[in-house]
Order: structure tokens, then sequence, then C-alpha cells
């Protein structure tokens, strides 16, 4: 048979053992313990392919003919493994083959990795060793080897396994320097490219002694009034953690219910008295040392007197308008001391939220003049239930004040507009144009007679910027011009805390559309004016950027962004020469009404 044939062979071999493997570990088979034994010897039957060529003997040197070593059925092989733990371990092996007067041995070293399981035990090795080969006619050669492989064991006992199958490559490495001349290095230094297979019995020595299984048991609570359930727990140790263990329950007081590690204690109908509980576990894998059991005493005491529990609601505060909240407090005890929950909050109206004792309620959507209901239940551990209940108020709004109504008509609020790159960081107090300061003049004299009524309103300020410098330049100038204007602000009496800065830089900067809509319903140009500002939208655009606007909190309110065209510095806003003055004078523009946004 050629070479490739027997290699095939092997294969196929090999094939079939692995396909045998797998439905004996999807069949029972003796469970071993969980713990490894100390050292293990595999003595069995071997196979080998060396898997290799020699020069023919008594050849010529120098015109060598190849000889194909035979297939050696003929073997014994045995290994001995020190088990550093249950995966990792040093193993020595020896093999022996021989057949038509030719023999080869193997003596190797190396480490040795096991999987083990309940049904099975699967490993590989790496060794490293020597090679010795003989051939008949040849002087006997010994040479480095190397062997690598794995294999799969079948436990019978807790000293016994079945080597199922061990495939292993064999490699060695040959000098036949007295029968080979230099110019056929092949020959002279034959490489063996080998399988081996083997079969047989690993003897297991050794090993931890197997630990006695034990169970601990815990009842909570331990001292229970008739009707009380208790919970009883056990937690077993020692027992093979690769296998399912089982659990029974027994009680000689109250009824028991529970199959795993935890079981539930029915009292309703037990007298009062001292019982106990027990656990039994059970292995039934295992055929000894496989079980535990564990008790627990618990205690059942006589029920008090049933007096329900009383109840009584608070709330705070007890009139309202629409739309506030109402804290709830309920107070719940039991004359008989037991422990006591509330639940079940309602209202007739509004939406309620919380649990135990606290909630709150949410009064929206309530109708001035009415009241509104509330109730919740408290409910002993016995079951005995109270309930209680309060009322709150819903107001009537108050009239509108017609002197805020007043003051937030007159609110008429306007951005604020600087030159560019103003202010600068080396003057952060300038830039605020003559026309500006008086924008905000009159708005500092209407907002503090505001603030008297409405002690809860304050001013939102946003800066702007023009689409040009960078974004760390941009956001720092508007932080400038937010800060001027508070300021400014500031220094006519508006109380700092009523004021609130935002910096945007150059985010959010209007539009070319936009600020052409501004201009054409801009009631204070005329036509004229209109079309020579539209020709120049570009920088009427960058300057409409370069803003603070203003929002009224109470309100909404924002300011109208409208550039000032006929402020008699505008040609400084835009970026002209202050000195220019437009040569027909501007028209008194019409009063605007307040824009809502």
């Amino acid at each position: 048979m050629s070479e490739s044939g027997c290699l095939e062979k092997v294969r196929i071999i090999a094939g079939l053992l692995i396909v045998l493997s797998v439905s004996l570990v999807a069949s029972p088979a003796y469970a071993q313990s969980d713990t490894n034994p100390k050292w293990d010897l595999f003595v069995g039957y071997e196979w080998l392919h060396p898997g290799g060529w020699t020069p023919t003997p008594f050849g010529d040197a120098n015109n060598p003919v190849a000889f194909k070593v035979p297939d050696m059925s003929k073997g014994f092989g045995a290994a001995f493994t020190y088990n550093l733990d249950p995966h990792f371990g040093l193993e020595f092996d020896l093999g022996h083959n021989w057949g038509d007067s030719n023999y080869e041995t193997t003596a190797s070293v190396g480490p040795r990795v096991m999987w083990r399981t309940d049904n099975a035990n699967f490993f590989l090795h790496a060794m490293l060793g020597l090679n010795r080969l003989n051939v008949e006619g040849l002087n006997g050669s010994n040479g480095i080897g190397a062997v690598l492989g794995g294999g799969m064991d079948l436990p019978i006992r807790k000293w016994l396994s079945f080597r199922l199958f061990e495939v292993d490559n064999v490699w060695g490495r040959h000098n036949y320097a007295d029968f080979v001349s230099p110019d056929f290095p092949s020959l002279r230094r034959a490489s063996f490219e080998g399988i081996r297979l083997r079969t047989g019995l690993v003897f297991n020595f050794g090993g931890a002694p197997p630990v006695a299984p034990a169970a601990a048991c815990s009842v909570q609570p331990s001292e229970v009034l008739v009707g009380e359930p208790i919970t009883a727990t056990v937690t077993a140790s020692n027992f093979n953690p690769k296998h399912s263990v089982t659990y029974a329950w027994s009680a000689n007081g109250g009824q028991i219910t529970g199959k795993d590690t935890t079981a539930q204690i029915d009292t309703a109908n037990a007298a009062p008295g001292s019982y106990a509980v027990t656990a039994h576990v059970t292995d039934p894998k295992e055929k000894k040392n496989n079980e535990a059991s564990c008790s627990a005493n618990f205690t059942i005491k006589p029920l008090p007197p049933k007096n329900p529990p009383t109840m009584s609601i608070s709330a705070n505060p007890t009139s309202l308008q629409a739309g506030g909240t109402v804290s709830l407090s309920a107070n719940c005890t039991s004359p008989d001391n037991v422990s006591v929950t509330v639940a079940s909050w309602t209202s007739s109206s509004g939406s309620i939220s919380g649990s135990g004792t606290s909630a709150s309620l949410d009064t929206t959507g309530g109708s001035p003049g009415s009241t509104i209901a509330i109730g919740a239940t408290c409910t002993d551990s016995r079951g005995l239930t109270a309930q209680a209940s309060t009322q709150v108020m819903i107001e009537s709004p108050p009239p509108p004040n017609p002197q805020i109504q007043v003051l937030e008509s007159r609110l008429n609020l306007h951005s604020v507009y600087f030159v560019t790159d103003a202010p600068r960081p080396t003057n952060p107090q300038g830039g605020l144009l003559p026309s500006q300061q008086k924008t905000l003049i009159a708005l500092a004299t209407d907002f503090k007679a505001y603030l008297e009524l409405k002690p809860e309103a304050h001013l939102i300020l946003g800066g702007h910027a023009d689409h040009r410098g960078t974004v760390e330049y941009n956001q720092a100038l508007t932080e400038r011009r937010v800060n001027r204007v508070k300021a400014f602000l500031v220094g006519q009496g508006v109380p700092e805390a009523d004021i609130e800065t935002k910096a945007f830089g150059k985010e959010d900067n209007l539009t070319t559309e936009q600020v052409q809509g501004e201009v054409e319903s801009n009631p204070e140009l005329t036509p004229e004016e209109k079309q020579r500002v539209l020709k120049n939208i570009v920088t009427i655009r960058m300057a409409s950027n370069r803003r603070v606007d203003v929002t009224l909190s109470t309100t909404g309110q924002t300011s109208v962004r409208q550039f000032p065209f006929n402020a008699t510095d505008a040609l400084t806003l835009i970026g002209g020469r202050e000195g220019e003055v437009k040569k027909k004078a501007a028209r008194p523009a019409p009063k605007k009404k307040m824009n809502k946004q």
C-alpha cells in the first residue's frame, strides 16, 4: 500500500473513532468524583505508521535508493503523568513498535492538558524526546523526536479509565551519514512524519479523598404568630458541583411546600409551640457518600387580640389655586402593636403619586371653588384595615392686576446692537452706543417697576456675533457683550440676581432671508430707504447679528430683532463713519405693538 493510501486509511480510522467517542459521550457512563488523581499510568496497544524513508540497506552510498519504512502493527505504549492540578500535568511517554525485522522506540516528556467531565476526559499533549529507529541491514539510528496529539478516556471507576483512542503525530530526525553521500541530504538526514494510534487502560492513583457532603438549614423568621409564614433555606456543600442534587423537605409543625433550596411553611392551622424543619439533600448520580441532612427550629406563638388599626390623613396646604401641589401625610397605628402599611391613595380629581405614609397631590385640572376628596387605606399584618380621608379646597384665581398688564404692555423689548468686534478685551465696558443706552435705560425703568409687582420675574440676555472670526473668539466676544449689557442695567438699578446671561457665539445667526424680511416689514423705513438697505443686505445681515436679545421670563416675550436704522449712530453700528448723517431727516416711527414670541 502507498504512503498516501496508508495516511488516508489512518484518517478514516481517526474519523470513525471520533464519531464513536461522540456517541459514547452522549450516552450514560459511570460518574466520577470531582477530585482528580495525583498521577495516572496508561498501558496499552500501539500501532505506528513511521511516515519516512531510509537508504536501502547494502546500497551504494553515491547512488542510494530510498526505502519506505513499512507500518508496524505490533507494539505497546505506556505513559506516566504527574497531575499538577485537575487540568495540567507532566507526562513521561514510552512507545515501542516492530514488524518485518524493523522496530522504532520513542521516549518523550512534556506537558499534558486534560478537560475532565462526568462522562469523558479529553486531553492534548506535546512532548520532546528521543526516537530510535532500526531497519534491518542498517545500524540503529538515534535521533531527536517529538510527539503531538491527544485522545479521549472513558471513566469506569475512580481508579480506572478506558482510553478509547489516542492519535499522535510522531516526528523524528535520523542520521544516515554512513550510508549516504552528502549529495543526497534528504536521505542522509531523514525526517519522519508518522502517525501513532493507541488504546488501552488508564490507572489512576492518589488524589484527595472525597469530602463528606454537608447541609446547613436556617429559617426566617424563627418566631412567628399563628398564620404568619416562615421561609426555610438549605445550603449544601461538598457535593459534586457538576451534578444536580435533589431536595426533600419535612416539618413536624405547619404545612411545608418546597422542592429546591427554599421551602415555605404555612402556620395557619398549626398549634402554638416549638417545631423543627428538616431538609434532605441527595446526589442521585453518586452511588455512595451522596447524602446530607440538616434541621432548623422555629416557634409559633398564639395570636394576640385583633383590634383594627386607626388612621388619619393631613394635607398641607388645605386650600390653594388649581395647578399647585399638596403634601399628604398619613398616620396609622395598631392598638395591638403589629406592623402596618399604608397604600391605595385616591383622589376625586387631579393626580396623586407616592406610596407608604407620604403622597403628593397635583391639583392641575381642578375646578375653582370645588373640593378634592383624598383617601387612603391602612392594613396591618393580620389583614385588618382602616380608611381615612381629607379634603382640599381649590381657590378661585385672583383678578388680574391692571398695573401689571399696563407694565407688560409697555415693556416693548428691543435688541441691543454693537459695532464690529466690540467690546474689545482691553475695554470690556465699551462698545455700547448712545442710542442703545437709551433703549436700555427705558427697559430698566419699566422692569424695576415690574419687579415690585412680580418679584419672581427676571431678564434673560442672549449674546450673538456675526459669522466672521473663530468659534472660540466669537464665543468670548458674545460673553463680553452680554456682560456689558448686564453691567449697564445693574448701573441703572436692576438687581444683578434678576439678570441671566447666555452667550451663543456665532450660532443661531439670522439668515439673509430673515434680515430681508425684517427690513421689508420695518415701518420706520421709507420705500427708498428699504431699497438702499436691501442693496447692502450682506452688510446689514452681519450688523443684525452683532446684538444682544432680551427675554422677559414671566411672559416669554423676546425682544424685536429690528435694526435701528434711524438711530443717530446707526452708521457706526453698521460699520460706516460715525459723523455721517442722512440728508433726509428720519420720519418719526409709528408706535409698534408688543411682539410676543
